[in-house]
Order: C-alpha cells, then sequence, then structure tokens
C-alpha cells in the first residue's frame, strides 16, 4: 500500500511489525501502536496550541491598533515558548483549606476534555480516529467533562469568588448546551447520520447554505459553551477577577488556559464539519490525506478566527441577559428551526436537488424573520410598559 494514500494505515502496520518482530504479542503490539499514535496527535495538538497563543495575541493586537508580541524571534514566534518557560518556573501554590485532590485533578480534566473531543474528528478521509455512529452525541457527553472539570476548580479552591464564577460558567454551559444539541440534529437530518465522517461525506453542497440560521446558531451557542465573550461571565474582571480558577498559578493556570485556546480551535473545526463539508473542497481531499488534513485545519483556524472576532468586538452582557437570551430566543428558535427542517425534509424527499436547497434555505429565512418579528413585538410591548410606569411615576410626583 501506498503511503501516501493511507499514511496511518501503513506506518501502524509497519510499527506492529517491528514490535511483533521484536518478540511482542499481537495484541500488545497493536495497543502499543494505538498509544503511541494518541501521543503523537496529543503532541501536535500541543504545538497548535502554541501557536494559536501566537495567533490570537497578534489578531488582537490588530483589533486594538496595538503592535503585539514581537521581542522574541522573528515576528514574535518564540514568545508563547518563553511564556511557557515562565509557568514551568513559576511557584505551585494550594491555598489553605482547599480540597488538594480536586484542586489538582480539574485542570487535567479541562485539558482532557478538549483531547478527547479529538477522537471523532475525521482529518482526512482514511485518516479517523473513531467512527462513531453517533459522534454527535460524543461531542455533547465529552464537553460535560469540562463543565465538571469547573465546577470542581471553583468548589475546591476554598474561595467564594471561585465558586460564584464556577456556577455562573456552569449555568451557561448547561444552558446552551440545548440549543448545541438541537441544532446539531439538523446536519443529522440532512445526513441521515450522526457520524462525523458520514456528515462530511453527504455534504455535496454544504450545510451552511442549506441551514445558515442553523450555523449561526451553533457558533453563538459555541462561544457560550466556551466562555468568551460575549459570554465570559466566569471571568468578571470588576467582580471575580478571574472566576473559576482565580486560585490557580503556574502550569495548573496554564492547563485552563491552553484549554480554553485548543477548544476555541476544536469548535471551529466542528463548525467546519457540520456546516462547511470539514476536510472536502471541490474534490482537493482526494489528491492526498495531508492536503486533506490542511484543508480541515484551516477551516477550523477560520472559524477560531471568527470566535476571536466576536470576543474582540461585543461587549460582555449580564448573567440574567445571557440565560434570558438562551432559554427565552435562542432555544426556542432552535427547538422550531429542527421541526420545520423536520417537516421540510419529509416533504422535499423526493424533489430536485436545487428545490430542496431552495425549499430548506427559504424555511430558515422564515423562521429567523417570524422569531425577529416576535422579538421586536414583545420588545415594543416592554417599552411602552416601562414608559407608562415612569409617567405614572413622575405624575405622582
Amino acid at each position: 500500500m501506498n503511503f501516501w494514500n493511507d499514511p496511518l494505515k501503513v506506518a501502524a502496520d509497519w510499527l506492529t511489525g517491528i514490535f511483533v518482530g521484536w518478540g511482542m504479542n499481537d495484541i500488545f503490539a497493536h495497543v502499543l501502536v494505538v498509544f503511541l499514535g494518541i501521543f503523537v496527535l496529543i503532541m501536535i495538538l500541543m504545538v497548535i496550541d502554541i501557536f494559536l497563543v501566537w495567533i490570537e495575541r497578534k489578531v488582537v493586537a490588530r483589533f486594538q491598533d496595538r503592535i503585539g508580541p514581537n521581542r522574541l524571534g522573528p515576528f514574535g514566534l518564540i514568545q508563547p515558548f518563553a511564556d511557557i518557560v515562565k509557568l514551568m518556573i513559576k511557584e505551585d501554590t494550594t491555598p489553605d483549606g482547599a480540597d488538594k485532590v480536586v484542586y489538582n485533578i480539574a485542570p487535567m480534566l479541562s485539558m482532557m476534555s478538549v483531547l478527547i473531543l479529538w477522537a471523532v474528528v475525521p482529518l482526512a478521509p482514511v485518516m479517523i480516529g473513531v467512527d462513531l455512529n453517533a459522534g454527535a452525541l460524543f461531542i455533547i457527553a465529552a464537553g460535560s467533562i469540562g463543565t465538571l472539570s469547573i465546577i470542581m476548580a471553583g468548589w475546591s479552591s476554598n474561595n467564594k469568588f471561585s465558586v460564584i464564577g464556577a456556577f455562573r460558567q456552569v449555568a451557561v454551559m448547561v444552558s446552551f448546551e440545548v440549543p448545541m444539541l438541537a441544532v446539531m440534529l439538523i446536519p443529522t437530518i440532512f445526513s441521515g447520520s450522526m457520524g462525523m465522517n458520514s456528515i462530511i461525506q453527504s455534504q455535496n453542497i454544504w450545510f451552511v447554505f442549506i441551514s445558515p440560521l442553523a450555523a449561526l446558531i451553533f457558533l453563538i451557542a459555541a462561544i457560550a459553551e466556551l466562555g468568551r465573550a460575549p459570554f465570559d461571565l466566569a471571568e468578571g474582571e470588576s467582580e471575580l477577577v478571574a472566576g473559576f480558577n482565580v486560585e490557580y498559578s503556574g502550569m495548573k493556570f496554564g492547563m485552563f488556559y491552553a484549554g480554553e485556546l485548543l477548544h476555541a480551535f476544536t469548535f471551529g473545526g466542528f463548525w467546519a464539519i457540520l456546516f462547511f463539508g470539514g476536510y472536502r473542497f471541490f474534490g482537493l481531499e482526494q489528491v492526498s490525506p495531508f492536503l486533506a488534513i490542511v484543508i480541515i485545519l484551516f477551516k477550523a483556524l477560520v472559524g477560531y478566527w471568527v470566535i476571536m472576532w466576536v470576543k474582540y468586538t461585543v461587549m460582555r452582557i449580564r448573567i440574567d441577559q445571557m440565560l434570558a437570551f438562551n432559554w427565552k430566543f435562542l432555544t426556542p428558535v432552535a427547538f422550531v428551526l429542527v421541526m420545520v427542517t423536520a417537516l421540510m425534509n419529509v416533504l422535499l424527499r423526493g424533489a430536485g436537488s436545487w428545490l430542496y436547497i431552495t425549499g430548506m434555505f427559504l424555511s430558515n429565512v422564515i423562521v429567523a424573520w417570524v422569531s425577529l418579528e416576535i422579538v421586536r413585538s414583545i420588545g415594543k410591548k416592554e417599552r411602552e410598559r416601562v414608559e407608562g410606569v415612569k409617567v405614572v411615576a413622575e405624575a405622582h410626583h
């Protein structure tokens, strides 16, 4: 078999042959090769994480009209490595009264919750970690580990501000998982499968053109899940300093920070998989698996850039506004969109492709327009009520 056509299979067979030649049992050799593959993937993700630190600083510097990191190395590329050294040599502190076991496990769980998501990411047609037929559900389930790590970090720190920050973030994450899971059913309806690779293979037309509203809702819910602005209520500096991780220092804090950046990049990748064709791009993915990897990583980077764009542009909102926005607007719209999409899918199943695409797109436009009109009507009534109360209060004075 040609290495360039299926590099993982060729490399795995080669390593397995070497280990078996050393007298190792076939099963143990296979398990060892799998562990080596996981280790290599984690190392690659860590390198990407370092690159994300640099690129985020560069992007925010441009947004805020600053120079950005430019002191160490060409274009400041060595700056993230200097930060890693600084974090490693910082004193590792543990607060008095903290639950030490839970306190120390939380950062590792936070990073692990991101890394295990890559188990179901198809990097190329022949490079898939685990082709789960319930990959969409796995994403939500694995993300719950991140929620657990945050509440563990806040509670175990023995700090009331940490607890408040953790409760805030968990409330947001649990709330916005509902519309996220709802709109993830829409690519499932289009493809007939919850498997990530099946969803990619069924996108002869990117799903964002068929259901743009679902792509928008997924992006909003993903930003809220990440705890990034305007949903970064866990880090209200004027109130909580740094939220759930305020008591962490050194590499423990670094793991939370690295996990956040990699999580944003990962969600950019899932956004690309669900709505932008994943590794598919005009048949170029068939040329080489390595080209397919470049395509999906580039799309993930574009999604990450959009998340950064929102973070450094939109101001933070209050926790009550955020939860009201989710439960009173985003979640109902997501459920209505799923029902309308399922109905239209049944009605247009036998129609031509262009009629199917046009019908689905128009149904999204109608759902969005009706939703905005309802919100506008409710907002108008609320303003009239508030103004009426003011008039009555002024009349009494």
